[in-house]
């Protein structure tokens, strides 16, 4: 799978992805009250403002970008008809010919991993019918319970080609207090650790040159993302924190590896609340996609600009 991601980043010359996290303050009032005059205040509504939403801002910019992000627990949070939102935009944008990343931060003891991703990179036996469930090209990991919590989805990794991003070191400002401690035996911290791990991880589903055994690394914290990126030489890194966090392109150059591979940089808020944005004000409400659409073509040139 990392292969063809790679093709797909070639091919628009982004090293880059569209986090489609919506929360419904950054939805335009008038596609909320049109989903609320239709269904009413339900969770129904809020799956079907979500969905219209997601759509014209994939229509505005799966030209420009390879892949998006898709953060679950923002349609989670909306029962069931969340879920269904969830689904039907993981479906949408792989119409779209878009690489899914599902960004589901899932992880536990070996039963549980073996359901979790089952459900999300492989499938699922019923009867004589074997079957996606959510259906992502790959997903987002965490890797604090250890290897039997993992092994599942490496399997599934090479089952179905897909791929898995492990988080290591996390973009969030607290993420030091556990991620940031020296292990005294070791002599390292334990996010070196965990990206040592992943380096062992990422040589059982090599896909050419990369491995289907990526990372997640915080584009806040660049020096850290050079020390992971020797660490992890065959390793794609996720780097989330671009934009609404911070990040900016000369920030995330640590990230690559000398052939301008090796990372994709997502935004999120950044580039599907634009229109909030002053830069992107003369788009207004209305045009929230097509300010999408000029955040997104800002982002490529930042970031291959680096290079």
């Amino acid at each position: 799978m990392i292969s063809k991601l790679i093709t797909e980043i070639r091919k628009k010359n982004a090293p880059v992805s569209v986090g489609l996290d919506p929360s419904l303050s950054n939805i335009p009032k008038k596609i909320i009250d049109s989903a609320i005059a239709e269904h009413g205040e339900t969770f129904e509504a809020a799956g079907a403002a979500i969905l219209e939403y997601n759509k014209a801002i994939v229509d505005a910019v799966y030209d420009l970008v390879p892949a998006v992000k898709v953060q679950i627990a923002m349609y989670e949070q909306f029962n069931i008809p969340g879920l269904m939102a969830f689904t039907e935009t993981v479906n949408y944008c792989r119409q779209k010919g878009l690489i899914v990343i599902g960004d589901v931060k899932r992880g536990d003891i070996g039963s549980t991993s073996v359901a979790y991703a089952k459900a999300h990179i492989g499938k699922v036996q019923i009867g004589s019918a074997s079957l996606p469930v959510f259906d992502e090209d790959f997903c987002t990991v965490n890797p604090y319970l250890g290897s039997d919590g993992i092994r599942p989805f490496i399997d599934e990794c090479n089952t179905n080609d897909r791929g898995i991003f492990v988080l290591v070191k996390t973009s969030n400002p607290s993420s030091g207090e556990f991620q940031d401690r020296v292990l005294q035996d070791e002599d390292s911290t334990l996010y070196e650790t965990v990206g040592f791990k992943v380096k062992k991880w990422a040589r059982e589903s090599m896909d050419g040159k990369y491995s289907n055994i990526g990372a997640v690394v915080g584009a806040t914290y660049p020096k850290m993302g050079r020390i992971l990126r020797r660490i992890m030489p065959e390793s794609y890194i996720l780097v989330p924190g671009y934009g609404a966090q911070g990040g900016v392109g000369s920030d995330v150059k640590p990230f690559f590896n000398d052939d301008g591979l090796g990372a994709i940089v997502n935004s999120s808020r950044g580039i599907i609340a634009a229109y909030k944005n002053e830069k992107y004000s003369k788009y207004t409400e209305d045009g929230y996609a097509d300010a999408a659409r000029a955040a997104v073509t800002d982002m490529i040139e930042d970031i291959t600009g680096i290079f």
